[in-house]
């Protein structure tokens, strides 16, 4: 049977796609303004509206952010910024605080078949490991085993990890030009490791919330892939799906 041909792409989604290859490309940086919509029309040569629904696509899955006055550019991930869109961590009162990070290890690892999978990495293949205690008001409260492509995070030394004033995804952006745009996460629930009980001070078995979570850049590429335990007897994971909190 012939396949059937593939229907072509909107012209809009057509201008989504090369604005999203200019910001791989490093056209315009974290925090930078982009060209007005008039200017990108001409550039492409399609209708300021044809442009506009491209950018109000990226608008909407954070990657471009529109100021009132000042025009439109790539979004930066500030602390504020990401409080706000990727930590789910609460408490009962559902107020959010940034944790404290405490780099328990760093170091290179041979990658798992799920590792592997999620990051796109050949089986077996050497990945990069980070675990992170993170505290809030003095409590161990999360502990995240990180994985991240090697090829992706050139010359990443334990003490930028430490000594970051900034989200590790700030870092990313920063200072490799990986902006995360997407997560997606699997959670359960499990009795604690003891290895992981250890850190978190409590007893192995205890129930914590485990999530696996894969981070995403432009175009799909992942950039992380890494499983959080949660002591959720001290705070809520809180996941607001549509309008505003």
């Amino acid at each position: 049977m012939p396949a059937t041909p593939t229907a072509p792409l909107p012209r809009y989604r057509q201008i989504k796609l090369a604005l999203v290859e200019l910001l791989r490309d490093g056209k315009w940086k974290h925090g930078q303004a982009i060209p007005s919509e008039p200017l990108l029309a001409q550039r492409f040569a399609v209708s300021i509206g044809t442009v506009r629904k491209a950018v109000d696509e990226l608008v909407a899955e954070n990657i471009l952010v529109r100021e009132q006055g000042r025009g439109t550019f790539v979004k930066s991930h500030t602390r504020d910024y990401m409080l706000n869109a990727f930590f789910q961590i609460v408490d009962r009162q559902g107020h959010k605080e940034l944790p404290r990070i405490h780099l328990v290890s760093f170091g290179k690892w041979r990658a798992d078949a799920t590792t592997a999978a999620l990051l796109k990495v050949p089986a077996r293949s050497t990945v990069l490991r980070v675990r992170n205690l993170l505290t809030i008001d003095g409590r161990p409260t999360v502990f995240d085993d990180i994985r991240l492509p090697p090829e992706r995070f050139p010359g990443l030394t334990p003490n930028e990890l430490s000594e970051r004033d900034m989200t590790i995804y700030g870092l990313m952006q920063q200072r490799y030009g990986v902006t995360v745009v997407r997560l997606v996460e699997h959670l359960e629930a499990v009795g604690a490791p003891a290895a992981i009980a250890e850190q978190l001070e409590v007893e192995t078995g205890h129930p914590l919330l485990r999530i696996e979570r894969t981070a995403y850049s432009y175009e799909g590429e992942p950039a992380d892939m890494r499983l959080r335990y949660i002591r959720t007897g001290l705070r809520r994971y809180e996941s607001v799906l549509g309008g505003h909190r």
